[in-house]
């Protein structure tokens, strides 16, 4: 071991407690029992109580007793064996102690943003030194296609801490809503006072999010102080997030106030809600529903998951149809008026598709009717559903089928005309087309789309 130098060894604690954010009470300990264990291979002894050890944490000094009783013999007079012994334990022991420094420091950390410094990906995640930790960003919780060069700063969400065998597994985001709750609560002062509140959230990383706010002093736009002077609140927002779009939506306590405002920008003509069904039936212009929908029905989706109402965006024309549609299916039941019928309405049931999913159980308490006249008011909406979703699946087929033939006509038509079917073919078809041409004829909603689905699929 060689001379035990005090002094140095006290500066070597110090220097380890401060770098690594450990307790120096913690490191004397640790050199105690590290102590005793080079003390019990030297004398090759199995009694764990035969030797005990102090250090003054003043001096320095070491003072090891066996049984009890001081030991004249000093540590450097151990073998090379029980030297090893005493490196080995107090390594150990310091790695110990930095990882529960580190659990302890970084699991109060967990919903903080931080800035660490990307080094590199590791089966698909992002290795991250965060101050003096190593954490991991696995690719589920990474914006789709951001990449990180080694060195990068990366600012991220602490998402979880766990104590994993014999390391820290720290987990970073910045896929998570959160993120963008914390980015806020960065810009806009208002939103960390709790001056505005984040009533809800919805998002798809790296394409779209819908943020509700709602302020609790009235003389404070909840909205205009997100979106800040010129937008250049909710533009530092976005550029961290490299251009990921964000609707700051004003928070209504009214669902229909709150789904209007949720499908901004497109404008919405009317709202009918089914609270049976959780859902909201929404009527806009032809003009808006592409809007409304979004891109590849991402505005739709998040509006539905940002008010929690399963959504439902119909023309007027399809609106009408549904409920024209339902009118003639149930009015051919003795005992069932339009009286009824506008009840059911009222309620926000306004196809023969929301007739069957409610059940005669609801029928029977809303209308008050019987049960066989709900059974029968069931069952001819089911066989209703069936063939419409059977005539739009065919209307939806024709009008792809269609919409095909007029593409490969204005191909044909361009590589006649000398203009090579190229990348640029393609978009001068698509412009021979109309860039904004009608889509083919949705289904009653994209949800109907799917319940369409299901009902051909337990016909068939």
């Amino acid at each position: 071991m060689g001379q035990v130098n005090t002094q140095e060894m006290m500066r070597v604690l110090d220097s380890i407690a401060r770098d690594r954010n450990i307790d120096k009470q913690v490191l004397l300990r640790d050199l105690e029992q590290a102590m005793v264990s080079a003390a019990r291979k030297h004398f090759n002894t199995l009694d764990a109580e035969e030797f005990q050890c102090k250090v003054d944490p003043l001096s320095g000094q070491i003072s090891l007793m066996r049984h009890g009783e001081p030991m004249v013999m000093p540590p450097e007079a151990f073998g090379r064996i029980a030297a090893q012994t005493f490196k080995q334990v107090m390594i150990q022991k310091f790695r110990d102690d930095e990882r529960s420094s580190i659990f302890e420091e970084f699991s109060k950390r967990v919903g903080e943003i931080v800035t660490g410094t990307a080094q590199r990906y590791e089966g698909g995640s992002l290795v991250v030194t965060v101050d003096r930790a190593e954490a991991f960003m696995p690719r589920s919780e990474q914006i789709p296609g951001e990449q990180f060069q080694a060195g990068d700063r990366v600012r991220c969400l602490i998402l979880d801490v766990r104590d994993v065998g014999n390391q820290v597994k720290i987990v970073l985001s910045r896929a998570h809503p959160d993120f963008i709750k914390r980015l806020f609560e960065v810009e806009v002062p208002e939103v960390a006072e709790r001056i505005i509140e984040i009533k809800a959230m919805a998002r798809e990383a790296g394409y779209r999010t819908k943020i509700a706010v709602s302020s609790i002093d009235s003389k404070v736009d909840a909205v205009g102080a997100c979106v800040g002077v010129r937008g250049s609140r909710i533009k530092n927002i976005v550029d961290e997030l490299n251009g990921e779009k964000i609707d700051i939506v004003r928070w209504n306590e009214s669902s229909q106030i709150l789904i209007q405002n949720s499908l901004k920008p497109a404008e919405v003509s009317e709202i009918s809600l089914c609270f049976e069904l959780g859902r909201a039936t929404v009527v806009v212009r032809d003009d808006q529903l592409s809007l409304a929908i979004g891109k590849r029905g991402q505005n739709v989706r998040l509006a539905a998951r940002l008010t929690g109402w399963d959504v439902d965006i119909l023309t007027p024309e399809e609106f009408t149809k549904g409920l024209e549609t339902m009118s003639a299916t149930l009015t051919q039941i003795e005992g069932v008026d339009e009286k009824m019928l506008d009840k059911l309405a009222a309620l926000g049931m306004v196809s023969v598709f929301d007739i069957e999913e409610v059940g005669a159980e609801v029928l029977m308490t809303e209308l008050t009717v019987s049960e066989e006249t709900a059974k029968l008011m069931v069952e001819r909406a089911s066989v209703k559903a069936k063939e419409v979703a059977e005539q739009q699946q065919k209307d939806k087929e024709e009008k792809e089928r269609r919409n095909r033939e007029e593409a490969e006509t204005a191909r044909r038509l361009l590589a006649e005309g000398g203009v090579p079917v190229t990348e640029a073919g393609e978009a001068a078809a698509a412009a021979i087309l109309g860039a904004d041409a009608p889509a083919p004829e949705r289904p009653v909603s994209p949800t109907d789309d799917a319940r369409a689905a299901d009902i051909l699929g337990q016909g068939g």
